[in-house]
C-alpha cells in the first residue's frame, strides 16, 4: 500500500523515536508479553515462500515492527502502523517481504542468506514496548534432501520418446547439468575423439560449434539437450555428453538411441545387439546382458567393463576352438559368461553401473564392437513423514515433511493411497520433500504419505492423518 508524503512527515519521525525508545527498553525488558508466539517453518529450502506466523498479537497497539537479528532495531525490515492500516519498509527490506495486519511476515523466494534470527516488536498506544519476540529461520541449500544434505544429482540423459521411427525426431533431454558449466560436447558413440564430435557448446558465450559428425539435422540447446531430426537407421547407437565446469571438472553421460526400422529391412535382423533384461536394477539383483544376432561363423568373443577393449578390463573370453569360457583381469567371480554371447551379472552393486563392451571376431577376422549401459541403484529405505500439526482449522496452514536417509531419490506424495493432485493452495519445495497447504479446506482431511523412489525401487512412509476442524 502506498504511503503519502504527509504520512512520512507526520508519522515516520515520531515512529523512529518510538523505535529508539523501544530499543532502549529492550536492553532490560525481554519478552514482556509471553503469550506472543511466532510459528517458524522447519526445514526450509531455498526458493520456497515461507510465513512467520504470529499468534496472540496484543490489542490496542500503535504499531509493530519486524527486524533482522535480536537487538539491532536499525536492521528494520518493515513497520506496520495500525491507525493508518499501512506498512513502511526499512533498510533490510528486500522487496520479497509482505507484512500483514495480524503481525505475520511473508517472505518470498528465500535464499540461504535469509538464515538467521527475526524479531517482532510491538508498541502500545502509549508508546511503550509491549512485547519482544524472536525466532530463528534456517534455510537449506536446494540440494538439501529432507533429513540429510545430499550430493548434487547425477548427470543423466533421457530419450524423448524412448524410441523413434525413421523420419521422426527425438530429443536427448539432459537432466542435472553441473553448476558453473563452461563447456559441453556431444559425441556419436562412446569414445570421445574429434572425428565423432557432433557439437560443442560454450555456455559463457552462448555459442555452439558443429563438429565433424554434425549432419545438419542436429540442434543443441543451452540446457545441454540435443534434438535429432529426420532420423535414419544409421542414427541408432550410443551418444555421449561430456561437460566441463569452470574448475575443469569433467562429467560423462551416455544414452543408447533406438531407431525403429521397417520389419523387412535386412539390416535390422542381422545387426548384433545387446538387451539388458533388467534396464534398471537394484543392488543385490542380477542383470542379464542378452546378446542377439551373433555372427554365424563366430570364432571368439570377449566382454569388457567400460569402453576400452584392453586386457586389463576384460571380464570373460570365449574361444570356439577351445570350446570354453575363461575369466579375464576384470572378472569378479560374480559374472557368468554363456556360449551364446550373453553375460550374467550377479549380486550387483552400484559400482557395477556403467558401460560394458562386447567384441566379436568371425572366421574372416571381421571385428564387431557393441556397447550396453547398465544402471544399478541402491535399495531405498522407508522414509519417515512428519506434520506440523495433526489437527488444524479451516483456513489455517499445515506443512508435511518427508525425511529420507537415501541420496539420489525422488519424492512423490500420496493422499488416501492415491497420487496427490496439487491445487493452487499447495506448494512443494524444490526437492519436493516438503508439502505445504497454505489455506486448508475441509476436503484436505485424510491420510497423507510420501514415497521415496529411484528407477529401480521405492518405499512408502507410514500414513499420517490430518483432521480438519471448522472455524
Amino acid at each position: 500500500m502506498g504511503v503519502t508524503s504527509e504520512l512520512f512527515t507526520n508519522v515516520l519521525i515520531p515512529w523512529q523515536r518510538v523505535l529508539f525508545t523501544a530499543s532502549l527498553l529492550t536492553c532490560w525488558l525481554l519478552s514482556t508479553t509471553a503469550s506472543v508466539t511466532i510459528q517458524s517453518p522447519q526445514h526450509v529450502v531455498e526458493g520456497e515462500n515461507i510465513l512467520l506466523q504470529v499468534d496472540n498479537l496484543p490489542e490496542n497497539l500503535l504499531a509493530f515492527a519486524w527486524y533482522r537479528g535480536l537487538t539491532n532495531w536499525r536492521l528494520t525490515i518493515a513497520v506496520y502502523l495500525l491507525d493508518y492500516s499501512t506498512s513502511m519498509t526499512g533498510p533490510e527490506h528486500s522487496d520479497r517481504e509482505i507484512l500483514y495486519s495480524n503481525g505475520s511476515l511473508w517472505i518470498q523466494n528465500v535464499t540461504q542468506e535469509d538464515t538467521g534470527y527475526y524479531t517482532l516488536q510491538t508498541i502500545s498506544n502509549h508508546g511503550e514496548l509491549e512485547s519482544n519476540t524472536s525466532t530463528f529461520l534456517q534455510v537449506y541449500s536446494s540440494h538439501f534432501t529432507c533429513g540429510r544434505p545430499s550430493f548434487p544429482a547425477k548427470l543423466t540423459i533421457e530419450s524423448v520418446p524412448p524410441s523413434v521411427a525413421e523420419g521422426g525426431s527425438v530429443l536427448l533431454r539432459v537432466h542435472n547439468l553441473p553448476e558453473y558449466l563452461q563447456l559441453f560436447f556431444w559425441y556419436k558413440g562412446v569414445i570421445m575423439i574429434h572425428k565423432v564430435e557432433i557439437v560443442r557448446y560454450r555456455t559463457l558465450k552462448n555459442l555452439s560449434d558443429p563438429g565433424p559428425a554434425h549432419s545438419g539435422r542436429e540442434i543443441v540447446y543451452s540446457n545441454g539437450s540435443l534434438l535429432l531430426q529426420n532420423v535414419t537407421w544409421k542414427d541408432t547407437g550410443f551418444y555421449t555428453l561430456q561437460t566441463v565446469n569452470r574448475y575443469w571438472k569433467m562429467e560423462l553421460a551416455h544414452i543408447y538411441l533406438q531407431v525403429d526400422t521397417p520389419c523387412c529391412d535386412p539390416l535390422d535382423s542381422a545387426q548384433l545387439r545387446i538387451d539388458p533384461v533388467t534396464p534398471h536394477a537394484a543392488e543385490g539383483e542380477s542383470v542379464l546382458l542378452q546378446v542377439h544376432n551373433l555372427p554365424e561363423d563366430l570364432q571368439t568373443f570377449s566382454w569388457y567393463k567400460g569402453v576400452d577393449s584392453t586386457p586389463s578390463f576384460q571380464i570373460v573370453e570365449y574361444s570356439k576352438a577351445m570350446k570354453s569360457i575363461i575369466s579375464g583381469s576384470a572378472y569378479s567371480r560374480r559374472e557368468i559368461g554363456y556360449t551364446n554371447g550373453s553375460l550374467l551379472l550377479q549380486d550387483v552393486t552400484e559400482k557395477d553401473s556403467g558401460l560394458y563392451t562386447l567384441v566379436t571376431i568371425d572366421s574372416n577376422m571381421r571385428v564387431e564392437t557393441v556397447h550396453v549401459q547398465v544402471n544399478i541403484y541402491k535399495l531405498v529405505t522407508q522414509p519417515v513423514m512428519r506434520v506440523s500439526e495433526t489437527t488444524v482449522r479451516v483456513q489455517s496452514s499445515v506443512v508435511f515433511t518427508c525425511f529420507s536417509d537415501n541420496t539420489g531419490v525422488s519424492i512423490r506424495w500420496l493422499f488416501n493411497k492415491q497420487s496427490l493432485q496439487l491445487t493452487e493452495r499447495m506448494s512443494l519445495s524444490p526437492s519436493k520433500c516438503q508439502l505445504r497447504i497454505h489455506t486448508v479446506r475441509k476436503e484436505d482431511g485424510g491420510e497423507y504419505q510420501c514415497e521415496a523412489f529411484n528407477p529401480a525401487n521405492s518405499k512408502t512412509s507410514l500414513p499420517v492423518s490430518l483432521a480438519v476442524m471448522n472455524e
